[in-house]
């Protein structure tokens, strides 16, 4: 008898409905294959279990002096097996994404190190200034799910102590654009979603705003001390003037939060600081 049921669980296992969901935003689901209307991935049967891919990053020289360049190297374990990943899925256009914040949070770039086939991706950086730089790399393992991986690259020397962030959600100015922020709610409280509506305008010339790495916009968000960082990308956006991000930050404390847009083939870089306060 409990054999019978055994193979009765088993076929209707088998039977039910598999849902299609988004790696990136596991909330987006569908009964078909396709792409996630919010970031553009392809949607999997399924997530696989949610493990963590160790990065081995080298330099050479192994001691960066400020100024100089730098060749960095990435490459990634499989947890299970310990063996170098060599197969990737592209996330955004790309199969790694590079950030690099200094430790006065003063250095920002997003930046796409170049990938040889064999599991090692390669980028040649210039910290400009001495001091500690949190390197955060963004990828995704195929038969994983993405993955963002934080690590530390000291370059030695005098360093400029780093300030507290006070508080600036004014407009930021990019390039060419004009960026307004307006959180919901008007104080963020750690670990709950905060809306995030962003408001465009040209400095000149006609609105016009193009897709960058395959979205609307991208974003991140990083603690005042560099231990929690957050890569996103719009909730909602349609090419419009307005884009909206959703995101949690995980403590209180105020966060930098640079935001990238491009508009006629120019890229945008803007950055506020956003205080989030614990709900108590």
């Amino acid at each position: 008898m409990k054999r019978l049921l055994l193979l009765a669980a088993l076929a209707m296992a088998q039977e039910a409905p598999v849902d299609f969901v988004c790696p990136m935003d596991p909330n987006v689901r569908n009964k078909e294959p396709g792409k996630c209307p919010r970031c553009g991935m392809k949607l999997v049967a399924g997530i696989p279990d949610l493990s963590e891919y160790p990065v081995d990053l080298t330099l050479a020289p192994l001691r960066p002096l400020p100024g100089k360049p730098v060749e960095m190297t990435f490459q990634v374990e499989d947890p299970k097996t310990h063996k170098l990943v060599t197969s990737f899925e592209e996330v955004h256009e790309k199969l790694l994404h590079l950030f690099l914040v200094s430790e006065d949070l003063r250095f920002f770039a997003h930046e796409h190190p170049q990938y040889d086939g064999k599991g090692s991706f390669r980028y040649r950086a210039t910290l400009p200034f001495a001091g500690a730089y949190r390197i955060a790399t963004d990828f995704y393992p195929t038969g994983a799910t993405p993955q963002m991986n934080l690590s530390t690259v000291v370059v030695p020397g005098p360093a400029a102590k780093p300030l507290p962030l006070k508080a600036d959600l004014a407009p930021q100015t990019g390039a060419n654009l004009k960026v307004e922020l307006v959180t919901e709610p008007a104080q963020p409280l750690a670990g709950f979603k905060t809306l995030c509506f962003v408001k465009l305008a040209p400095m000149s010339g006609e609105f016009q705003l193009e897709p960058y790495l395959g979205a609307w916009g991208h974003m991140l968000a990083a603690s005042e001390d560099l231990i929690d960082v957050v890569h996103t990308h719009p909730f909602l956006g349609d090419g419009g003037p307005g884009v909206q991000f959703n995101i949690i930050f995980p403590r209180e404390g105020t966060h930098r939060v640079w935001m990238q847009f491009q508009s006629k083939g120019v890229l945008n870089t803007v950055a506020f600081n956003v205080p989030v306060k614990q709900l108590r």
